[in-house]
């Protein structure tokens, strides 16, 4: 929880998510909160194709918007290689604060405390940037994630752009990337990247609406291509506004 905004502004780049390739179980954070909205989401990813086919992660979130400003939330993340059985490596709560907006780009803070369950406990912070125009919305997310064992700082990224099509259906790109460890970034980094598509549903059983986004990330040249071929996702998201 000691990471602070101007530290993330200072050394300028993010993290990947620990053990776990980036953007499995993960997702491009917005900068806007809802008020008043309950939210219970499941995010998948599964590495496809070479010697780490198989292996996943997934998240498991519930959180509330307290305020247009403030939001909290707990998550649960388990992981599975690609030979071993589904484990539960940490538990977490995270907060996102609304910091304000700079020339049509809303800006917010996210900040993250971990425990782990097999590993170190750990603490994040994302600067969150996301930009609104008509029909596109594209988000940044710049990230520092520090693990309490004595390991360096971990820098990443993770990012979206996408269109409206037809009614609710979206379409576009994310990526998810390691920036390298601080104060070496790029160093052994992993890259993926690839197409998108979102939808909303809203005629439930259960009063609420329900977010669907779905894609495949391909592993980039480098350290990502030399363990898979990319990554399937799989996010889903209930939420009801009160």
């Amino acid at each position: 929880m000691r990471r602070i905004l101007t530290s993330m502004v200072l050394l300028a780049w993010p993290p990947g998510a620990s053990g776990a390739a980036p953007g499995v179980g993960e997702e491009v954070y917005p900068a806007t909160i809802e008020a008043g909205t309950t939210e219970f989401e499941a995010r998948y990813g599964r590495l496809t194709g070479g010697a780490s086919d198989g292996e996943d992660g997934l998240t498991l979130e519930a959180s509330h918007a307290f305020s247009p400003r403030l939001y909290g939330a707990v998550l649960a993340r388990l992981n599975r290689d690609a030979l071993g059985p589904r484990r539960l490596e940490e538990v977490a709560v995270e907060g996102i604060a609304k910091l304000g907006r700079v020339r049509g780009v809303d800006v917010a803070g996210y900040v993250e405390y971990a425990q782990g369950v097999h590993g170190s406990d750990g603490a994040e912070a994302k600067l969150l940037l996301q930009r609104r125009h008509g029909g596109f919305e594209g988000r940044l997310n710049l990230i520092i994630d520090k693990a309490f064992d004595g390991s360096a700082t971990a820098l990443g990224y993770a990012a979206s752009a996408d269109w409206s099509l037809k009614g609710d259906l979206r379409a576009g790109a994310a990526a998810f990337g390691d920036a390298g460890n601080f104060p070496r970034p790029f160093a052994r980094s992993e890259h993926y990247a690839g197409p998108i598509l979102k939808t909303d549903l809203d005629q439930l059983p259960v009063p609420g609406e329900l977010e669907i986004e779905a894609g495949y990330l391909v592993a980039l040249p480098g350290p990502a291509r030399d363990r898979t071929q990319g990554q399937v996702r799989l996010l889903l998201s209930w939420e009801r506004r009160f």
